[in-house]
Parts: C-alpha cells; structure tokens; sequence
C-alpha cells in the first residue's frame, strides 16, 4: 500500500472533514464520528445513545431498512456502527469505486433515519436480547460491573447498552431529540481512506450535508470522588470466577498517555507481560488474565481483569498488587520497555494494512486532537517514552490508590 496522505479541514458553517489518501487503494473507507456516546446521558435513560445508533438503520426517508442494507452490499461494501462512552461512529467499507454510494447513505442513515414507532417497539427487543446476551456471559458483564464500580453515579458508569429497565423508559422523543442535539454537531468528524483527495472526497459529500450545523455540547465532567473505590460483586452459578480490578488515569491529552499504554502492555496485554507470566504460565491460578487503558478527553481507567479458580483469588490478586507494586517502585525491568516499544510499532503497522485502519486514524486523532500525527511521528513519540516515564504513569495510577473492584462467581 501507498504511503498515507493525510489532510483535514473545517467545512465552513458544517463538520470537519480528513483523509487518508492512498494513492493505490483499491478499498476505501468511510466513518462519521458523532463525538456523543453513553456518557452525554445525564439525566437520560441509560443506553439512548445505543439505541440512537440502531434506529439509524432501521430506515431514512429514502429508504427502507433492506434497500439501506442492498445498496451497499449489492455493491460489495459493509455497513457497521459501535457506541462507545464518548463517541459514536457510523462506517461503510467496500472497493474504491463504491465511495460515491458510501458517502449518500451514510448520510442518509445519520441525517435522515424516520425512527418510526414499529422500529422502535421491534428494535427495543432486539436489544434486550443484546443485554441478556452479554448479562448471562460473565467474562462479558464484569466490563458493566468494573465501569459502575469506577464511574457511578457519573454516566461513565452506566452500561452502553442500558438495561432492560432503562430502555423500556425510551420514548421516540428523546431518540429524535437526542440524533437532532448530536448528529448535527459541528465538531462531528468525517473520515475517509482511498484514493482520493480531501477536495474529491468533499465534492462527493456536498450534495449529502444537512443545511446547517450547531455547536456540540459538552459532556458532564467527570471529578474523582473523596470517597473510597466502590466494591461490586455479583452472585450465581458459576465454576469460575471473573475478577476485575479497576483505577482512575489521567484523560488522553496528559504528557503520560503514551506511557500508560506501554505500561498496560508490560503489566498484561500480552504473552511475554508480566501478569501472564506470573499468574498463567508461572502459577497455573488463571486461564486468561490482561490489562487495558481507556482514555476519555478529561480522564480515564486502568483496568486488570481475569478468569480464575474461586480458590486462588486471595492469591491471584496478591501476585497482581505485587507487580504493580514493582513497578511503581522500580520501574521497567532491563530491556522490558523496548520490547513493549517493538510490540506496540509492530501492532500499529500491522493494523495499517487495511485501508479502514487509516480512515479510523485519521477520524479519530482530529475528533480527539484536532489533529492527524503521521504513524512514523506517532512512533517517534512511542520511542522517547523513558524507563522514567513508565514508573512515573504507575505512581500516577496505582501509589496509594486502591482500585475499583468487581466480581462474578458463586
């Protein structure tokens, strides 16, 4: 693949638009990131944002859900949608020839889905079955568990997806309301990868932009608590139990970031972490252990998780306090940062393969930086983190924290 050209503008009185151009794709890309996710439901019924972001399929009023769906795979493309905490982001993917009909309905599902009441009374089950599904898999729900441990009562804390309780409140006035507040935001990002240019990609989109744009709305802040961590644990019938572990970081703009991620990576994000090594492969006390970072734009959470034997959790989380704990105190061991450096480089560029990959960075570093680093100053970026600069990120997140706690077993 071509050497990415990236680029990006504010549309005057609309969104910002960027592009990777990739002078010898044969794929191309296409993402809307709506800067709005569960968190921007305060005083809303949890899981709005989720169901928004379903509703957007089911129908414009152009089309009917199955012409949505055909006229993009009749082309050979793909239409997918996620929600997160603090975004939401629409994407089509197919041959670089499809970009045209990517660009009309996308924009015509973001801007134009009808929510009619039947979608929405058959949609509201179809995601009840999506939050049972992921309630009766406990290596699944600890993630809601872990994140209302941490977050609650913040929005941060709510599950994605709601609850069952949650969106039988939902009516089609707040789903309306809440696509009319956030899917016409002028901070809300384009992203496109293929070969074409800024202005070729712009020309295509013209015809499908809503007349006008309003300013976003901020998300509640989140501010740390005085009080303790909360401790959540959940029982049934199970065999195993899910354990997870949970501590408050500095957000994505703080000097640390890229030091944090290289920290998840040595504590358990891998075969060769520390945490594998002592907990599964040293110690035999789990099957799956792993670490993870999560940065919002004002904070963030480090969470550890596994799936063990009930008899071996005192022990378990003894051996994981007692690897934070060397860390915070002395660092990275000889020749461990560089192998987390090798490992994150090599995952990035595999990751650069897919034509996708480029529009998601693109999309992703102006929404959150208003900016689009080169992967190779991202690198540079990854190569100047320190032995220092590590045991500084853990002494930020773990020295005298105690973490969130959650747990699933009988």
């Amino acid at each position: 693949m071509s050497k990415p050209n990236y680029a990006w503008r504010q549309i005057p009185g609309g969104p910002r638009l960027a592009v990777a151009t990739l002078a010898d794709a044969e794929c191309a890309a296409l993402s809307i990131y709506v800067p709005a996710g569960s968190r921007d439901e305060s005083a809303l019924p949890a899981g709005l944002a989720h169901f928004v972001e379903h509703l957007v399929f089911k129908g414009t009023t152009r089309r009917s859900a199955r012409e949505l769906s055909f006229e993009i795979e009749n082309g050979g493309g793909q239409l997918n949608a996620c929600t997160t905490e603090d975004h939401t982001v629409y994407e089509g993917r197919g041959e670089a020839g499809l970009m045209p009909v990517l660009t009309d309905v996308l924009a015509d599902m973001v801007w134009h889905a009808t929510f009619a009441e039947t979608e929405i009374a058959l949609e509201r089950e179809v995601i009840g079955e999506e939050i049972t599904m992921y309630r009766e898999a406990p290596a699944d729900h600890i993630g809601d568990l872990i994140s209302g441990a941490l977050w609650s009562p913040h929005p941060l804390g709510n599950p994605i997806s709601g609850t069952l309780a949650s969106i039988a409140q939902i009516q089609r006035k707040q789903l309306v309301e809440f696509r009319n507040v956030h899917h016409f935001r002028n901070d809300l990002v384009i992203a496109a990868a293929g070969p074409f240019t800024l202005d070729e990609l712009q020309e295509m989109l013209d015809p499908h932009l809503p007349a006008t744009f309003h300013p976003g709305r901020r998300a509640l802040p989140f501010v740390v608590p005085a009080s303790p961590p909360r401790r959540v644990c959940e029982t049934r019938e199970t065999d195993q139990l899910q354990l997870s572990l949970a501590w408050h970081t500095p957000g994505r703009h703080h000097p640390l970031r890229h030091a944090l991620r290289l920290l998840s990576l040595m504590l358990g994000e891998s075969a060769s972490s520390r945490l594998f090594l002592e907990l599964r492969e040293e110690r035999g006390l789990c099957y799956q252990i792993a670490s993870d970072v999560t940065l919002f734009d004002e904070t963030g959470a480090f969470e550890v998780s596994a799936g063990l034997d009930p008899e071996s959790r005192d022990e378990a989380i003894a051996c994981i306090m007692r690897e934070i704990h060397d860390l915070v105190s002395k660092g990275p061991l000889p020749g461990e940062l560089d192998r987390a450096k090798r490992l994150v480089i090599a995952q990035s560029k595999l990751a650069f393969e897919a034509t996708a990959a480029h529009a998601a960075w693109a999309g992703e570093g102006v929404m959150d930086f208003n900016e689009i680093p080169s992967p190779g100053e991202w690198r540079t970026r990854i190569e100047g983190v320190t032995d220092g600069d590590i045991q500084q990120a853990a002494n930020e997140v773990f020295s005298d924290r105690h973490p969130a706690h959650a747990e699933i077993g009988a």
